[in-house]
């Protein structure tokens, strides 16, 4: 008598899975669906614990935007150096290294990949996320890129 019942889990586990199908996150709300890390609109993480986002603006631009964030975040910046593609920054918050790469899409478009490790291995999606987010307030404040020159 144990099929019938048998059968019956399976017929509802399929179900739910069809009912679902194309929801990632059912019943969760979006910027906790990343497995519990809350982040920003726009913000897409890897699931080595990257924090990803294309911003329409140069590398340069982005770079400006970067180093106020920085400033703004009591991080201390380690390096900033160019590569064929773009920049790459480092720097150091706590016990936390934070690795930037801001790569040129187009001419206006960069996308900026953000790596916030502890220790060895760890990796931290929440910090990478918000210094994503705290980038994309500082691009939109002009002022705050001239003051940190």
């Amino acid at each position: 008598m144990g099929h019938p019942s048998r059968l019956a889990g399976a017929v509802l586990i399929v179900s739910l899975g069809l009912a679902a199908q194309g929801c990632s996150t059912v019943g969760i709300p979006r910027p906790l669906s990343r497995g519990g890390v809350a982040t920003a609109p726009g913000v897409e993480t890897t699931v080595a614990g990257s924090a990803y986002r294309t911003f329409n603006a140069p590398v340069d631009r982005m770079r400006l935007a970067t180093l106020a964030t920085f400033k703004r975040m009591k991080m201390t910046l380690k390096t900033d150096d160019a590569t064929d593609g773009g920049r790459e920054l480092v720097a150091v918050a706590a016990d936390h290294t934070i690795y930037v790469q801001l790569e040129r899409l187009t001419a206006r478009t960069t996308r900026m990949r953000i790596t916030a490790k502890s220790g060895w291995l760890w990796r931290d999606r929440a910090p990478a996320g918000e210094i994503i987010a705290q980038t994309e307030r500082t691009l939109a404040d002009p002022a705050a890129m001239q003051r940190n020159k």
